[in-house]
């Protein structure tokens, strides 16, 4: 352990294979060319949204195995949740790959979360090589917590348009083949709430959290910002960030020449009609594969801050009145 939340790795973990899968609209956006798979058909051949956000996961995790030329036999667990109730598109999705299965629930922030625990487990000398698998999915997330598609709800300009789209990563103990970047510590989050009961505005729902979570991981590792190349949030899109910003400023922190934001640069805003960007748990797992990986892989950033966020919020609690908590997991990535 290091300060009050943080962990720092005696035995790095290494990202060594990812693979990511995203959808029509996705493909469309900024970074459409650097995915490995695009679908033409957001339904990606299934009977159902649910289903296919399932088939998402699926096929992340064999596009994963297949770069790091290695079969599911060689993985000893896989970390993995998603947004639907009882986390189905990953207990569906990975069933036939018949490998040990953690299920993990950290809203939009599951692939940061998934990354920590996985590599607690790498890292500890408990396994070898663990995969870290998490997805969403426009249409079965608005199913699942907004409206039915066919309701044609106008949305507000603070709110955020799920990515449909799954990442996988794999993680191991050892250097083999192209090291996409080593896992050197990760800082997890409390949960915060500010008493925001707005589901169309999930960027200030989880500001807070992600205020908290950069704060702490500057002080654990006693660091500043300049320490890192990059500061990456997972979703608070344009709202949340302004937030994010006035909320560290009142620390004294200053984050504004390093932050980047996975909702921001998915979608262009203005071309695509996101709003505020882009959420979901597929938003900072994509990301991270084709984008943020790729630069730590090149060397253009040395060490880069990883801190998906999520809103902690279900069906239940919003129809009963209850306020939205947010949290958010910082991973260290370095070259």
């Amino acid at each position: 352990m290091l300060g009050k939340q943080s962990v720092q790795f005696d035995n790095p973990v290494y990202i060594i294979s990812s693979g990511s899968i995203v959808g029509s609209k996705e493909g469309q956006g900024p970074m459409g060319k650097l995915f490995d798979k695009v679908g033409q058909d957001d339904m990606f051949g299934a009977n159902t949204w649910e289903e296919a956000e399932s088939s998402l996961q699926k096929e992340a995790l064999q596009i994963m195995l297949d770069k790091a030329n290695l079969k599911k036999e060689d993985l000893q667990l896989i970390f993995a949740g998603d947004l639907l109730g009882q986390s189905i598109a990953s207990s569906f999705g990975l069933a036939s790959f018949n490998t040990p299965h953690v299920g993990l629930y950290g809203a939009c922030s599951t692939s940061g979360l998934s990354i920590a625990v996985g590599s607690l487990a790498v890292s500890g000398g408990f396994v070898d090589k663990a995969a870290c698998v998490t997805s969403s999915h426009f249409a079965s997330a608005e199913k699942e917590f907004r409206y039915p598609l066919g309701y044609g709800n106008q949305r507000p300009l603070s709110s955020s348009w799920t990515v449909t789209g799954s990442a996988a990563f794999l993680l191991s103990s050892k250097k083999e083949g192209k090291v996409r970047a080593k896992v050197a510590g990760v800082t997890f989050g409390r949960i915060m709430d500010y008493g925001i009961k707005d589901s169309m505005n999930m960027g200030a729902c989880m500001a807070p959290a992600a205020a908290d979570t950069v704060k702490q991981n500057l002080e654990d590792f006693g660091r500043k910002p300049d320490d890192y190349d990059k500061i990456i949030t997972g979703d608070l899109g344009s709202v949340g960030q302004k937030l994010l910003f006035e909320l560290l400023e009142e620390n004294g922190i200053d984050i504004r020449k390093q932050h980047m934001d996975c909702g921001i640069e998915i979608f262009d805003s203005e071309k695509q009609n996101t709003n505020a960007g882009g959420s979901g748990c597929g938003c900072a797992a994509v990301t991270l594969s084709a984008y943020i990986l790729k630069k730590i892989e090149e060397g253009v950033w040395k060490r880069v801050l990883f801190l998906p966020t999520g809103a902690l919020l279900s069906k239940t609690s919003f129809n009963e009145g209850q306020t939205i908590p947010g949290i958010a997991h910082g991973v260290v990535l370095e070259q």
